[in-house]
């Protein structure tokens, strides 16, 4: 796997960023404060017509979800996409994503969790992405992250349930993945190769122990994790405390990453905790799990 190729330009005082709904609907004030938290940033924000749709869990149809994104990225005024929630409902529209609009004008989609689904279209297209979200204490880092040639760098709680998976070493290469369930469902649906790059993995409480183990053992048995360099294991303290026959999460992974064989480093404050660190997904990253440290590069260019 290569680090993507196509970097969008960074970000300057008056560019202007779309805001889309294409999963979930988010609370009605969501879309508000996303504007106004750019506009402090010095950006200007315009907010997609179906933002705020509602069809059930999802925000409006798959057509009109989808067309807000394609929307949003063959206009070349709108200089990056920040999805306002996850929830579910990215997948279906995963089809429908002009990729040719994205590579002739590369732009920076801001997302996690059921996002991750979108981001495998965005690392086909071969453009970065932001796995993460401008909300928490980390949220001034976002506009570093667009407006600034800043890489990441991340370091790990030992304290963190998913720290108990740590083991030795270092590894070195693009950093890919995001939310363990959408990965999983990309096989087959969506090409991507992990060999040769840094593993990312975050997984919520929303899927069991069972649909974890599934999970991982569909993206070794189809082969998407074969030739991984390491594993940036965020957080699983959702699971904290529970079991399932006798096992922990902890046991889970660590039979699987066992099997992979490659440096591990957990304790990561990335996926569904209230201050994740928002990370580049796309770029070159170096994993040193012997001192705890995740560093990405820049996912823009100057």
């Amino acid at each position: 796997m290569e680090a993507t190729t196509l970097r969008p330009r960074m970000l300057t005082a008056g560019d202007t960023v779309a805001i889309v709904s294409p999963a979930s609907w988010p609370e009605d004030s969501v879309p508000g404060w996303i504007t106004q938290q750019v506009e402090a940033w010095g950006l200007q924000a315009v907010i997609a017509p179906h933002a705020l749709d509602h069809r059930g869990y999802l925000a409006g149809s798959d057509g009109d979800r989808a067309a807000d994104l394609n929307d949003a990225i063959r206009d070349p005024e709108i200089r990056a996409v920040i999805a306002s929630v996850g929830g579910c409902g990215s997948f279906r529209i995963v089809p429908d994503i002009d990729v040719d609009a994205l590579r002739a004008d590369p732009k920076v989609l801001v997302g996690y969790s059921d996002i991750t689904a979108l981001h495998q279209v965005w690392n086909t297209a071969g453009v970065p992405v932001l796995h993460g979200a401008i909300a928490g204490a980390h949220g001034d880092h976002v506009r570093r992250l667009l407006m600034e040639d800043a890489d990441t760098v991340v370091d790990a709680d030992a304290g963190a349930l998913s720290a108990e998976l740590t083991t030795t070493g270092s590894a070195e290469g693009p950093l890919f993945g995001g939310n363990l369930e959408m990965l999983a469902r990309s096989v087959g649906v969506v090409d991507f190769d992990l060999s040769g790059g840094i593993f990312l993995l975050e997984i919520n409480r929303a899927a069991g122990l069972g649909m974890v183990d599934r999970a991982l053992t569909q993206l070794r048995y189809s082969g998407t994790l074969d030739g991984i360099a390491g594993v940036a294991l965020g957080s699983v303290d959702q699971f904290a405390g529970y079991e399932d026959r006798g096992w922990t999460i902890v046991n889970t992974l660590r039979d699987h990453f066992d099997a992979l064989g490659v440096p591990v480093l957990g304790g990561l404050p990335l996926g569904h905790i209230e201050d994740l660190v928002t990370v580049p997904l796309g770029t070159r990253a170096v994993l040193d799990v012997d001192h705890g440290r995740l560093t990405v590069s820049s996912p823009s260019e100057g």
